[in-house]
């Protein structure tokens, strides 16, 4: 599905009837990478929302630079042109953990419960600043190939690179489809996110926090340490899965998710 939001054409699913989760994906992918979890929601009896953020799959970038801030201000504008006014569960993995994190700061109230998975609160250090600002240049000047190369190894687990060589092809897949100009835009914009700790102790909504065991991008000790500092959260270990548990061990990762919806009939 297609829509014009805050003057840029996006694309989203949605799927199912129910009361609202929206799914929001990991950099450098798109929505493809929900299509197991918007079926298994809509089949528990929720409405499944996957969109694209800007500059991804169906997104026009516009021409405003990338931030989390404004992404969240898309969700939340897209939630208004369908005219979704209760409050969502919202999911949001790596990056869209980041967007998450933004929609605690800016639009509270239209969160019933969030799904942190794989992310961090943490801002990026002065080195990885560096890194995402030196990547941006490489990609505008050598395509996303650069970031393929160097993300896909880090991205899935070491037990899926050994034992699910097609969950490896179709990780890459949905990575080349990739803009040039979206993925340095995001790039930059995830460079500058803001340090999202303060925000921790100021969720008060159901928070279920899902990790991979075996992610070594945002590893178990920062899912813990978020756990921590949001009170009354679960947390969730995924056996066997890297950075991307809901591709990896779809199965388990559902499992994680629609167990956290049922406790919110």
């Amino acid at each position: 599905m297609e829509a014009t939001v805050r003057g840029v054409r996006l694309a989203y699913d949605d799927v199912g009837q129910g009361p609202p989760v929206v799914l929001v994906h990991a950099f450098p992918l798109n929505k493809a990478m929900w299509r197991r979890q918007v079926a298994a929601v809509a089949e528990a009896g929720w409405r499944a929302v996957a969109v694209d953020l800007r500059g991804f799959g169906g997104w026009e970038a516009g021409n405003e630079p990338f931030t989390m801030d404004l992404c969240a201000d898309d969700v939340a504008a897209l939630l208004d042109h369908l005219g979704i006014q209760e409050p969502v569960v919202l999911a949001g993995l790596s990056m869209g953990g980041y967007v998450a994190f933004a929609c605690v700061r800016r639009h509270p109230h239209r969160l019933r419960a969030l799904v942190l998975a794989d992310t961090r609160a943490e801002p990026d250090t002065e080195e990885g600043r560096a890194s995402r600002y030196d990547q941006a240049r490489r990609v505008e000047q050598e395509g996303v190939g650069v970031v393929v190369e160097a993300m896909l190894p880090r991205l899935v687990g070491e037990t899926t690179r050994a034992r699910r060589p097609e969950v490896v092809a179709e990780v890459r897949e949905i990575m080349a489809a990739a803009r040039p100009e979206g993925v340095a835009a995001a790039l930059r914009g995830l460079a500058e996110r803001p340090d999202s700790r303060p925000v921790l102790a100021k969720i008060d909504v159901p928070t279920l926090i899902v990790v991979g065991e075996e992610d070594v991008i945002t590893p178990p000790a920062l899912a813990e340490a978020m756990h921590t500092g949001i009170k009354g959260s679960r947390l969730a270990v995924i056996p066997g899965a890297g950075h991307l548990p809901n591709l990896e061990t779809p199965d388990a990762f559902n499992g994680a998710l629609i167990g956290f919806l049922e406790t919110l009939r």
